[in-house]
């Protein structure tokens, strides 16, 4: 239970009701792709030309009398359908353990109570209560909060969390997702701080995660090039041997006068000249391209996908968690005057002029933190600050004053075991530690620059300030406090290691390779720069996107490699253009 919130006060559903609404609403899950059975699978194995070729040749032979021919052939049917059923069925399972991961518990309340029940059974009116390290377990608007802060980059690609605020009308409708100070939390998001009470508004296939997958229905598979290729192989030859079977028959006959034995020969000259062993060579290579790539850890749910790997003209990929790692790590800081870069966080080795301003980062965040940001700020100040004077495990947290959408700054007050004075943490937005500090004009306008300066690099900017006080009680506001400025914490989003290199390889093999993120330009044209991803200047954003018509995109995707802000159903029509170019 969240202690800040009376949670009675909220109502929510009698067990009643939500068992009637979930009896007209249906489940709240996710539209996924119809499930394959073998049968389903096995007739797909049959349905490809070469393997119709197969099966033909084979039953030509056995009633050619030629049954050991014919076992051979039919034995190697078995063959191809079994390593075909085995690879994709394996993923199936694992695809299926991966969708019941993903089905989160949510905290309702039902019957004015708070009671745990499964993702799946929650309804449209339930009032939810989340908490930090909590996934959203449907679209809902929030009805109150607390330093509520929630990672949206599953939606929208950006790799920061977002703040949010209360809805002053519980009546409104859901809005998009993306951007901070917003009152709408969506499905399979995830709490990294703060705590909140929220009205559910859709749930299952009607929420925004819903409809990606409802947009993912509706997307037919297509013919791989090799099997649009393979068809036209398999019809050549099978109208070449016909034309050859037929020739021969009508010369042995003419000539021999036997027309019987002109079939036979003409059938076993046919024969002769199909490749029957194509199916199993195709196969086989595919399964072993298949069990390569899941070394990687790849899933490839049919194996024939494997192929277009390598007849791939263009690569479009996301940014948040595919070339950034998708967790935070202090990048670079600023302390009285001077900028210090982090190269590596396990190095041991910081200035002692930025201790402070590391060691008060840590004492404004949680102890045991769930926020990406205080994790790093963690990590860093276990490595750099170990067996210092600078980490207060043993002290005792004695008030928080929160974020609000006036002071974006929270700060928390400390006692130390050995002292009474209480020390006391801020960080926040740098303009709200600027101005808790009472910093002139003058130092705000240098403050700014130095800011504008990390913000180009792409990186999220914090600022940081302390203060001591002796008297209690406490005061009612942080600007009570006389707040020293610390200095600046620079957080990005790690590049993963060598995404530079697999870059460089796809540009030598000749494909090209298009970034399509959420995330804001500033941030994607950063680490396009990095990852040596050309023209990085030169980028489309979503808003920009809807304004074109199809031939306007057609033409501008030839040269842009950078997509910034670009929800998931914009990704779908960017892939689209790109396969009406010819890629």
């Amino acid at each position: 239970m969240i202690p800040e919130f009376n949670i009675k006060a909220f109502g929510g559903l009698s067990s009643t009701e939500a068992a009637l609404k979930l009896q007209s609403d249906g489940f709240n899950e996710l539209p996924s792709t119809k499930k394959r059975s073998i049968f389903a699978i096995a007739l797909e194995v049959v349905r490809e030309p070469m393997f119709l070729l197969l099966i033909s040749c084979g039953t030509i032979y056995l009633a050619l009398g030629e049954p050991q021919e014919a076992l051979i052939l039919l034995a190697f049917v078995f063959v191809v359908m079994g390593i075909t059923l085995y690879q994709e069925r394996k993923t199936e399972r694992a695809l299926e353990a991966l969708r019941d991961l993903s089905s989160p518990r949510a905290l309702v309340i039902r019957d004015n109570e708070p009671k745990r029940i499964p993702g799946r059974e929650v309804v449209c009116g339930d009032i939810a209560v989340l908490a930090e390290g909590d996934r959203v377990p449907a679209d809902a608007v929030l009805l109150s909060c607390l330093n509520l802060s929630i990672d949206e980059s599953l939606l929208t690609g950006e790799s920061l969390p977002v703040r949010k605020t209360p809805c002053k009308d519980n009546s409104a409708g859901m809005g998009c997702p993306g951007g901070d100070d917003l009152p709408f939390v969506y499905s399979g998001t995830l709490v990294v701080q703060g705590q909140g009470i929220a009205c559910v508004k859709a749930t299952g296939a009607h929420t925004e995660l819903g409809k990606i997958g409802k947009a993912l229905q509706a997307i037919e598979s297509e013919q791989t090039p090799l099997q649009r290729e393979t068809a036209r192989l398999v019809v050549k030859l099978a109208l070449f041997g016909l034309f050859l079977c037929g020739l021969i028959v009508i010369v042995y006959g003419l000539t021999r006068g036997n027309w019987l034995k002109g079939i036979l020969s003409g059938i076993t000259l046919a024969m002769a000249i199909l490749p029957e062993e194509f199916p199993v060579v195709l196969t086989i290579f595919l399964a072993m391209g298949a069990w390569r790539i899941s070394q990687k850890r790849v899933l490839a749910r049919r194996v024939s996908a494997v192929e277009t790997l390598g007849s791939t003209t263009v690569l479009c990929v996301d940014k948040t968690g595919t070339l950034t790692l998708n967790q935070m790590s202090v990048s670079h800081i600023y302390a009285d005057g001077d900028f210090y870069t982090i190269l590596n966080e396990e190095s041991n080795q910081l200035p002692e002029k930025f201790h402070a301003l590391v060691e008060f980062g840590i004492l404004a965040s949680q102890k045991d933190p769930f926020d990406p940001m205080e994790k790093a700020l963690r990590k860093l100040g276990d490595c750099c600050l170990k067996n210092t004077e600078h980490l207060h495990d043993n002290w005792t947290l004695v008030r928080e004053y929160p974020l609000s959408q006036e002071l974006l700054s929270l700060s928390l007050v400390w006692r130390s075991p050995n002292s009474d004075e209480q020390v006391i943490a801020a960080k926040g937005a740098p303009e709200a530690i600027a101005d808790l500090s009472h910093m002139t004009a003058g130092q705000i306008q240098e403050l700014a620059g130095h800011i504008h300066l990390m913000a180009d690099q792409g990186l999220r900017v914090l600022g940081v300030a302390r203060a001591f006080l002796r008297q209690s009680p406490l005061p009612g506001e942080q600007h009570d406090f006389h707040f020293e400025f610390l200095g600046l914490i620079g957080f990005s989003d790690p590049v993963r290691p060598n995404v530079a290199e697999a870059i460089a390889e796809c540009h030598t093999a000749g494909i090209r390779v298009a970034m399509i993120t959420g995330d804001y330009p500033g941030t994607a044209r950063s680490i396009a720069g990095q990852i040596g991803l050309t023209p990085a200047d030169d980028y489309i954003t979503g808003r920009q996107l809807d304004k074109m018509d199809d031939n306007d995109l057609k033409r501008r995707i030839q040269s842009v490699n950078l997509f910034a802000r670009v929800v998931p159903e914009q990704k779908l029509r960017l892939v689209n253009a790109l396969k009406a170019n010819g890629e």
